[in-house]
């Protein structure tokens, strides 16, 4: 296993220490820029007094997305599986 490393991110004007795997880097330095420009948008569109309810929006938006995808992919499957079974009939009658 990597040995892990330790970075530092800011988020919301505060800055975290993390201890992570290589591999995750990328991926959480990408989403704290995601979340500052968020919370960037959120302050210029809204009067807001609180960075706590900015970033309760912003994991609001960020889990919705997370939410819509699955359903997303949900339906998707369930158009692959019904386009499946009608090529199934199709081939059973065409072989029958």
């Amino acid at each position: 296993m990597a040995e892990k490393l330790k970075i530092k991110l800011s988020i919301a004007d505060r800055v975290y220490p993390l201890t992570i795997y290589p591999d995750q880097e990328e991926g959480l330095r990408k989403a704290a820029k995601k979340i500052d420009a968020m919370i960037k948008q959120f302050e210029q569109s809204y009067a807001v007094r609180d960075k706590q309810d900015v970033l309760a929006m912003c994991a609001l938006q960020f889990a919705a997305q997370v939410e819509q995808k699955a359903i997303d992919k949900n339906d998707d499957m369930v158009n692959v599986e019904s386009r499946l079974n009608a090529l199934n009939e199709l081939l059973h009658d065409h072989l029958s």
